[in-house]
């Protein structure tokens, strides 16, 4: 172990003892490390580095049983109990999980290391990006099988275990264009002609808007700025009126998706909590700077989303009304964002 390795080391051990309960994700912030850096210091010690083949891990999962996949930003986490069933690997630009419960889109050219932990009782596997930011994490729930963790750990392990953490920064966002460059009249037509969601993003990149400035240059009436403190009211509209909804939550390597009803919500300090049995949602309403009604139209009729951002314009959370392609969106999900306009 390098003296530095060693030293990061030591640092986390105070910080732990001064405060038991703290984070990783937010030990490494404090101490000015990527997460991976700081959870490869464990290595030997119940961390056990993974070759990267994340297809192939994956693909493995479902073995595993019930667990629970966590997706998260710095402002929303999203914990999600299932099976991954129904992996898809064949597109080079997202690869899929579509199952009831587990629900994901993920980007693997974003994926560079991987590694299972033991804390305790509790294991996990858990994927970084080329920056040490944590990407997606698979917990081992009483439901799982440990048999099949403990194999999969062992097929797909290193061997180069190795507690030093080599980590590249990623390139920054593209700088926004000024909206007199945008050409604002195509791109509102172009909206206007959507079919389908899934276009939407290669819309704004066909015209070179980022995805707020999208929001701002919208044809008339298909967003409306809300005040952020009704992001909250989404969730409870929907806990009340039992309606099924649609919950996304992501970073750059990857989309986790709940639908179904969210039932028990409260708040902890600036957190405002989803806690049901196979669902959890943890949102800090102090960090949405911004939240949008967003309409788009397709072949079933227009679709309704609230998109909530960070300060930097990155997405937080989006939330939809249940459906699926050919079935019309939902008439109470309308209401439900007909009560935000007011």
């Amino acid at each position: 172990m390098s003296t530095l390795v060693h030293d990061l080391k030591e640092k986390w051990e105070a910080l732990k003892a001064e405060n038991p309960h703290v984070r990783i994700r937010n030990a490494a912030e404090e101490l000015g490390v990527s997460e991976a850096e700081l959870l490869a210091t464990g290595v030997g010690e119940g961390v056990t580095v993974l070759k990267p083949e994340f297809k192939d891990i994956l693909t493995e999962v479902e073995q595993l049983g019930k667990v629970m996949a966590l997706t998260r930003n710095d402002e929303c986490v999203h914990e999600r109990k299932g099976i991954y069933r129904n992996g898809d690997f064949s597109s080079p630009h997202a690869q899929l999980f579509v199952g009831e419960d587990i629900d994901l889109r993920i980007f693997l050219n974003h994926w560079k290391f991987a590694f299972a932990v033991a804390e305790g009782d509790r294991k996990s596997l858990q994927f970084f990006g080329k920056d040490g930011l944590a990407l997606h994490k698979i917990y081992l729930t009483k439901d799982s099988n440990e048999a099949a963790f403990d194999a999969l750990v062992e097929k797909f392990r290193s061997d180069e275990q190795d507690t030093s953490f080599e980590s590249e920064a990623v390139a920054p966002k593209a700088e926004e264009k000024p909206d007199t460059e945008i050409d604002v009249e195509g791109f509102r037509n172009a909206w206007k002609a959507l079919k389908d969601t899934h276009d939407f993003f290669m819309m704004t990149r066909k015209f070179g808007v980022s995805r707020t400035q999208a929001l701002r240059l919208a044809p008339e009436g298909f967003t409306q700025k809300i005040e952020s403190s009704k992001v909250v009211n989404v969730l409870e509209d929907a806990s009340e009126k039992e309606l099924p909804i649609m919950i996304f939550v992501g970073n750059r390597g990857i989309i986790q998706i709940h639908t179904g009803n969210v039932k028990k919500t409260l708040w902890h300090q600036q957190w405002f909590n989803v806690m049901d049995p196979d669902f959890n949602l943890h949102l800090d309403v102090t960090k949405i700077a911004e939240a949008w009604i967003v309409k788009k139209p397709t072949e079933d009729g227009e679709v309704t989303a609230i998109e909530v951002f960070n300060k930097e314009g990155d997405f937080i959370v989006q939330f939809f009304g249940k459906r699926k392609p050919g079935i019309p969106e939902l008439q109470e999900w309308k209401d439900l964002v007909a009560g935000l306009e007011k």
